[in-house]
């Protein structure tokens, strides 16, 4: 049996996203975002809820400001003490995973869609994703853009406004458009 576009989209490989499943999950995301980022003013309790009804995996602690956009919401996994501020954009045709006591400033766009470089192939409305995995404890700065396929290593830093292109290993501070390693490691003033 041929897979489905949802199985292919799934599996990393080209799909069609106007398919009717994939339609269907993606207004089923409008609406749970819908509410969420109605719901600032609920309790802490109330807002978890929401999180674990329309996430992937939501950890102990984890806080999600709104207004906060994703596609579909089901192949998002924060662990613990994950922090999204403000206005955060989670493009998740595949998995994001976010590991715990990571913070993500206002702004930033985690996008794991993607599209082919051939013309010939785009034309035809084909897309595909490649994961996105954030390690623990680090911290991206508002602004910052992380591209498709990218794993940022525990204890990293990314510096605001950053875009994020290649893989970042652990414990190295990165700046920049690209963004490249930095001998920066001081505390702002």
């Amino acid at each position: 049996m041929p897979k489905s576009e949802k199985q292919k989209m799934l599996a990393g490989e080209l799909y069609t996203a106007d398919d009717p499943e994939l339609a269907a999950d993606a207004a089923r995301a409008q609406d749970w975002m819908a509410r969420y980022n109605a719901a600032p003013a609920q309790s802490s309790e109330d807002r978890h809820a929401l999180l674990v009804a329309g996430l992937g995996q939501v950890g102990a602690g984890v806080t999600v400001r709104a207004p906060f956009h994703c596609d579909y919401g089901y192949n998002i996994h924060l662990d613990d003490g994950v922090f999204l501020n403000f206005g955060c954009v989670i493009l998740d045709v595949v998995a994001v995973r976010i590991g715990a006591g990571t913070q993500i400033g206002p702004g930033v766009q985690i996008l794991t869609a993607d599209h082919p470089r051939e013309a010939a192939v785009r034309a035809q409305m084909l897309e595909f994703g490649r994961p996105v995995v954030i390690g623990c404890n680090v911290w991206i700065g508002g602004g910052a853009i992380i591209l498709p396929g990218v794993t940022i290593g525990d204890d990293a830093i990314v510096g605001a406004g950053s875009v994020v292109t290649r893989d970042v290993p652990a414990g190295t501070t990165v700046v920049g458009n690209p963004a490249r390693a930095s001998a920066v490691t001081a505390d702002p003033i």
